[in-house]
């Protein structure tokens, strides 16, 4: 087989296997189910930010080259490209996306930064946390850009 029909062959297969990836993700009960490839001209990711009697919040904050990284006082600079393009005759566009793990919003898991946990089983992988430590009451305190946080606004 030639090369580029070959591609051609494992990128159809690819996509075929993850067209049916959304199964994987049930429903969350009293929220509207959406099906993906669905005939409809208003395709909505269904909504996540469900949790017990509370809602989540993404606190997370924008990535850009200038953002403060781990180790260095430079940023995280360049971390997204495109090493592939169909511009330049590759069969598909294919971004590349790479940054330390201690960049940007994130969570620690305990075998991360505390040896005794790694020792103990605990990886450095944050997919085994329980939802329930890290979720719970939240005071959101709206503080302009241009000042500093004192007492004055926690006052009720």
């Amino acid at each position: 087989m030639k090369p580029t029909v070959l591609r051609l062959f494992f990128f159809l297969l690819s996509s075929i296997s993850f067209s049916h990836a959304t199964t994987a993700y049930p429903s969350i009960p009293g929220t509207t189910s959406v099906e993906y490839g669905a005939d409809t001209d208003a395709l909505i990711p269904p909504r996540r930010e469900v949790n017990g009697n509370g809602r989540i919040f993404d606190v997370s904050h924008r990535y850009s080259t200038n953002m403060p990284a781990f180790e260095t006082n430079d940023g995280v600079g360049e971390f997204l490209w495109l090493p592939n393009s169909m511009k330049n005759g590759s069969l598909a566009n294919n971004s590349e996306f790479k940054m330390p793990t201690h960049t940007g919003t994130h969570v620690d898991a305990p075998g991360h930064v505390f040896d005794h946990y790694f020792d103990a089983g605990f990886d450095v992988d944050v997919d085994t946390l329980d939802l329930e430590v890290l979720n719970g009451p939240a005071l959101l305190v709206d503080v302009p850009r241009d000042k500093n946080i004192t007492g004055l606004y926690f006052c009720f």
